[in-house]
This record gives structure tokens, sequence and C-alpha cells, in this order.
């Protein structure tokens, strides 16, 4: 029992700390405060430069290349890597925004991807067997080749099941939201462990999918979520045929025990702290009163968070698939719940007694260096537990994504996207009709600075701030809000202009957005190349 319990915690760290640790927040249309679909991917992969792929015809007979590679930054922007192998291609493909994990196409088509936990006899690898569709190339043929959710949940689910489920994220299982502008699903897609080939006939995975309520919400915080499945419900359930006796198979659910086969609890490995704090913080942010959650609010008490009396061990079984919000969800609240670093709770990295020094009366205060993104030479010397927050300094790039059936699809998606870390990036707009994406957002080589780079502009000053965090990011507040603010107040305005475009010419609608998405993308770029100028005058250590 001990080995079995030492190889779950291995298997949990190794998956964790080799993959982007995504958080997915997704919103029924009923449960947004403007009555769109909402979904969102935080900590994506490592490339997070953002390009158009246009849509193309095929011949008949044309193969579609299986890439392994599409998330390795190092790689020049149209090289996807290494050719595991073909599935046919069809006639003619999509339009879609290209990156480390595709989100959107054309036609309002969103996908948000999140890592998980599997149990460690179910791994897969290039190594121990054939499998060869990894997600983020399974999100670009769905994205190239279909329009609702329902299909592309089918799709992929295929997919996995004649191709097998190849980890690229460490060597996790992985959780997608699908959504159209009707409709959210959850797809859950596990490997079937060592020695699979094609040839055997099995299937190369085993996946769940579960819809949404249209007036709920749900987070996935690389963790399983679904729970009972109805296979006769389907209009909300859809399944591999492997999705139960795969667990019969292995002794993690006997039928004749008169239980429920609940997904979760077969699948997943005992959770663990990482993923149950943001399960808390999600339902206790939007549905406080659902029931009575555990106490994590510090409330002036610096030494709650080590104190091992007061701290629930909840089960995983007190969170439930989704919630119906207590306040109907926008944009923002999803933005404002993406930059959390668990402020004011035990999880806080800022709020323990280390950080504590005494000021000019000699009152214990805040200090200044206190940071929620401490490095690991900085945990070690001041003895810090690390709490993973919901915003990550490693995070790369991501998105919010808003569907809407009220206007063409050129207009109706808008592909929020953050760039480095959610904490400091704005947010921009890039709309589902946009014809292409500024140089500085599609410009990033990990090896290399580059001052065209926006992603390198923002990371710049998302190190800088360990000079002085607690003063420097109310620096950045300063120029990154107000930015913000104006772009949401006139998102009304700039639409309605688009949309009389659209009702002319729908080309000329698509060149409009497009000039304005990249103008953005310019001012961010440039208004951090200033706040690392600024900031390097105003913290340099000749003012000590």
């Amino acid at each position: 029992m001990k080995n079995r319990l030492l190889i779950a915690g291995l298997l949990i760290i190794g998956n964790f700390i080799h993959s982007t640790a995504c958080t997915i927040i997704a919103v029924g249309k009923k449960a947004s405060s403007d009555q769109s679909i909402i979904i969102s991917h935080t900590d994506t992969g490592p490339d997070s430069r953002i390009f158009v792929v246009t849509a193309k015809t095929f011949k008949p007979g044309d193969k579609a290349p299986v890439y392994w590679g599409i998330q390795d930054a190092s790689l020049p922007l149209l090289d996807d890597g290494e050719i595991l192998g073909h599935i046919p291609q069809v006639e003619k493909t999509y339009k879609y925004f290209h990156s480390a994990y595709s989100h959107v196409n054309e036609y309002q088509l969103g996908i948000a991807e999140s890592t998980t936990v599997l149990r460690s006899e179910l791994i897969c690898t290039r190594e121990n067997g054939e499998q060869i569709m990894t997600i983020e190339q399974a999100q670009i043929f769905t994205l190239q080749r279909f329009k609702t959710a329902r299909e592309a949940v089918k799709f992929i689910g295929e997919l996995m099941t004649e191709y097998g489920f190849l980890p690229s994220s460490g060597d996790g299982s992985e959780t997608l939201v699908i959504a159209d502008t009707e409709e959210i699903w959850v797809l859950e897609i596990f490997g079937v462990g060592p020695g699979w080939t094609k040839e055997s006939g099995k299937p190369g995975a085993i996946w769940a999918a579960q819809r949404l309520p249209e007036e709920e919400t749900t987070m996935i915080p690389n963790w399983s979520i679904i729970k009972e499945i109805d296979e006769n419900d389907a209009n909300n359930f859809m399944v591999s045929e492997n999705y139960k006796q795969a667990a019969i198979d292995r002794g993690w659910y006997d039928p004749e025990s008169g239980k429920p086969f609940v997904w979760q609890e077969a699948y997943a490995p005992e959770p663990v702290e990482f993923a149950t704090g943001r399960f808390w913080l999600f339902f206790q942010t939007f549905a406080p009163g659902y029931r009575e959650w555990p106490d994590r609010y510090l409330n002036g008490d610096p030494y709650k968070g080590i104190n091992q009396y007061f701290q629930t061990v909840e089960p995983l079984s007190m969170y439930p698939f989704s919630v119906k919000p207590e306040k109907k969800m926008s944009v923002q609240d999803v933005i404002a719940f993406q930059r959390s670093t668990f402020e004011g709770t035990i999880y806080d990295m800022t709020g323990g007694p280390q950080w504590l020094v005494p000021n000019s009366e000699g009152k214990f205060v805040k200090s200044p260096l206190a940071t929620p993104f401490p490095g690991s030479d900085m945990r070690k010397l001041m003895k810090i537990t690390y709490r993973r927050p919901v915003a990550r300094h490693r995070g790369h790039y991501g998105m919010v994504l808003q569907l809407r059936d009220w206007f063409p699809d050129e207009i109706g998606g808008v592909y929020w996207v953050y760039l480095d870390n959610p904490h400091f990036s704005p947010y921009v707009p890039i709309y589902s009709g946009n014809l292409s994406v500024e140089e500085s957002y599609k410009t990033y080589n990990p090896g290399k600075y580059d001052e065209k780079s926006a992603r390198w502009a923002i990371d710049f000053v998302d190190n800088l701030a360990n000079l002085k965090f607690q003063h420097i990011i109310e620096d950045v507040k300063v120029r990154r809000d107000p930015f913000e603010a104006s772009i949401f107040s006139k998102q009304d305005e700039i639409e309605k202009k688009a949309l009389d475009l659209y009702k002319k010419n729908p080309n000329r609608a698509q060149e409009f957005l497009t000039g304005y998405s990249n103008g953005l993308m310019q001012e961010v770029t440039a208004m951090f190349l200033e706040l690392r100028n600024q900031i390097i005058t105003d913290y340099t250590n000749n003012h000590e």
C-alpha cells in the first residue's frame, strides 16, 4: 500500500512539474451576464505564438499529417515537428487560430484544454505503444472540420479510439471543454496503458463527455469532474464503448457491489491540494451559498495557513460537476478569477509570517518584496511552502472565449487573449473573423530575447517585479487597467460599427476588426516596453 501511494505521489508530481497546469472555466449562456457562452483556458502550452491558418481545399485521397511538436516554441512558426502518421484529409478545411493549443475557428467553435491526472496503470507514452494522437493535434483537426460542439466531441472521441491517445504534456490524461454558440461539453480522455496497438482492434483511449447545463458554470483544475454517467441519455452524455468495462477489468469497479459507477473515482487517483484549492476557490467565489465550504480565509491572521487544527481535508465529492452561479458571470469575472493568486486565503503566497517586517513605527507590515510568484531559490531561502495560484508566472498564454449567436460568426466570437502571466498582461480581443494577428503576438523564441515580441516584453516586466513586487504590480495596474477598461467600454461601439460594415460588405467588417485588434496588440507591446524602462529607472539600486 505504501509503495502504491508513493507511486501515485510521484506520478502526480511528474505530471504537473512537466505540464502547463491549465485551469478551465465554462459558463452556460443562461449563466452569463449577456447570454453569451464563455469558456476559458489559462497556462496554455509553451508556444504562445498565435496566427491565422486559412481555409484550404484538398484532393480526394489526400492525407493529413499527425504531428509531434506542435507545442515546441523553438521550432519555426510554420513547423509543427515530427510526423507520426496520417489520417484521411477532408475536401475543405475551415480557418482557425493556431497556437500551442488551438482554441477557435471561423464558425465560433471553441476548445479549452486542461491536462489532468490519471492512474499510473493507464499511462501511455510514445515508447510503450503505437498511439499517435495528441490532444493539441486533435484540437486542430476538429477546428478545421466542424462547426458544432456535439459533432466535435464525437469526432475527437473517434480519433482517440482509432489512433490512440498520446499524452504530450507530461504523461497525464486530458480534459477538453468544447463549445459553440448553443452548447458546452466537457470531454475527459484517459489512456489505456502500455502495449496498445492499432491492429488489436481495441479502443486507444477511455473517454466520456457530459453536457454543461446552460444555466450553470464549471471549472476544471487539472482534475476529472465527471461523476455518474447515464449512457442512455444521449442528449447529455457521450462515452467510449469501454468507458466502464476498462474499470471493471482492472478491478477498480465491481458491478455486483450495488454502488453506482463514478467515473471520477474510477480513473483519477486520490485528490491533491493543488487541485482542491482551486475547486474551493471557484465554488466559494461563484456559489458561496451552495453549501458550507471550508474556511480558508486568513482574516488578518498570517499564521492561520500553518495551523493544522482548523484546516478541513474535504472529499472530492463535495464539489459538483457544475453549479448555478449566484450572480450572472461576465468575461471580466472570468478574467478576475484567472488573475487570482488566492489573495487573503491560506493559499496566498504573500500572506505568511515570513513576509512581515517592522516599519518605522515598529509595527509589522507586509514587505514590499512579498510576491505571489516566489521562485524555487527564494522559497528555499525563506522556507515557504509552494502554493499553486490560479495565475502563474510560467503561464505562457491563455484566453477567455466569448461565443454569441446574435452576431454573424465573424463578429460573434471574441477570443480575449493574454500573454505570459494574466496577473500582469492585459487581455486583447481577437475576433473570429480577423484576417491576421499582429506580428508581436506571433513572435517568440524562448531561447532569444526579442524587442519585437509582446510575450518577451510582458515577461521582462513580470521578472522585474521581483525587485519590489508590492509596488511594481501597482505601477502595472495603473497602465494596464485603464487600457483594458477602455476596450470593454468600447466593445458595443466597435461591434456595432463592424455589424454595419458587415451588412454592406463582410470583408470590410473583417478588415476593420483585424485593424482594431492588431492596433491594440501593438499598444500592449509598446506599453510593456515603456513599463520596463520605467521600472528600471524607478527601482534601480542607485536609489537605495
